[in-house]
C-alpha cells in the first residue's frame, strides 16, 4: 500500500487546487456533438462539395467522417476522416461569443493527409450555433475554403 503524508495546510491547498481544475476534456451534453452544414468551394472550372455527418467530441477532439465530391472531375472525389482539436477552454470562449481558431487534420481513404485550419464565430454569447470557415490544404500550395454554419446538437 502506498501512503504519503502532507501537512494539513498543504492538503487543504491540494484539495482546493483539485476542485478548481477544469472539467474533463470530453464534452458532455449539448457540446458532445456538433453538426456542420454541407459546404461548397469554388475551383477554376467547377466546385468542390464537402459533407460530414455530425462530429462527436472525445478527449479535446471533434471527429467525423467526410465526403468530397468534385464537379465535373468526379475522379477526384474522396472520403475520409476529419479531426478538429477543440479544448474545453475553446468551448467556453465560443459560448461567451468569442471567435475561436481551429486546427486539425484529415486523412482520406487512401491515406493522404490534409492540414485543416479554420475559425468558428458564435452568433451571440450563449448561442448554440454560428458560422465556421474551414481551410483544407490539398497540397502545399492549394487550399480549399469552405464557409458554412455549425450548431451543437448533443442531447442535454
Amino acid at each position: 500500500m502506498l501512503a504519503f503524508a502532507l501537512p494539513v495546510g498543504q492538503f487543504r491547498m491540494a484539495a482546493a487546487e483539485a476542485a478548481a481544475l477544469p472539467p474533463p476534456a470530453c464534452a458532455s451534453g449539448h457540446y458532445a456533438e456538433v453538426t456542420v452544414d454541407p459546404a461548397d468551394a469554388s475551383i477554376y472550372v467547377g466546385k468542390v462539395s464537402l459533407a460530414m455527418p455530425p462530429f462527436t467530441h472525445r478527449g479535446n477532439v471533434y471527429t467525423s467522417d467526410y465526403s468530397v465530391k468534385v464537379f465535373p472531375f468526379f475522379f477526384f472525389n474522396e472520403r475520409g476522416r476529419i479531426s478538429i482539436e477543440f479544448s474545453a477552454e475553446q468551448l467556453e470562449r465560443l459560448e461567451r461569443g468569442e471567435t475561436v481558431d481551429l486546427k486539425g487534420h484529415a486523412s482520406n481513404s487512401r491515406g493522404a493527409e490534409r492540414r485543416v485550419e479554420g475559425r468558428a464565430v458564435s452568433d451571440a454569447a450563449g448561442s448554440d450555433h454560428g458560422k465556421i470557415k474551414v481551410r483544407v490544404w490539398v497540397s502545399k500550395k492549394i487550399e480549399l475554403v469552405f464557409n458554412t454554419a455549425y450548431r451543437f446538437t448533443g442531447k442535454e
